[in-house]
């Protein structure tokens, strides 16, 4: 377990309205990485990412560019212990 993390993420700045949440989901996969990512209602994009840290530090790093059309103001990043929650990466609806 000591090679996996979690990270819990909160990205500002242009985020919604540019296909964050798609793309993020789409880099996740592409690295094996677990969890889930939701639009906030304050206007960030928040997110959970568990696997391999090597994988989820790249996702994180993708995060603090994200897609062409955003533009992101500042990525909050708390490193959390791995606790194994997830089967898959998921995009949270409201």
């Amino acid at each position: 377990m000591k090679d996996k993390t979690r990270a819990h993420v909160v990205i500002s700045g242009r985020v919604q309205g540019v296909f964050f949440r798609m793309e993020t989901k789409q880099v996740a996969d592409s690295f094996n990485v677990s969890g889930w990512v939701k639009n906030n209602r304050n206007g960030t994009v928040e997110a959970v990412f568990e696997g391999e840290k090597a994988a989820v530090h790249s996702v994180v790093e993708w995060c603090r560019k994200g897609p062409p059309n955003s533009k992101v103001s500042s990525v909050n990043v708390i490193e959390e212990d791995y606790k194994d929650e997830f089967r898959r990466f998921e995009i949270i609806y409201r």
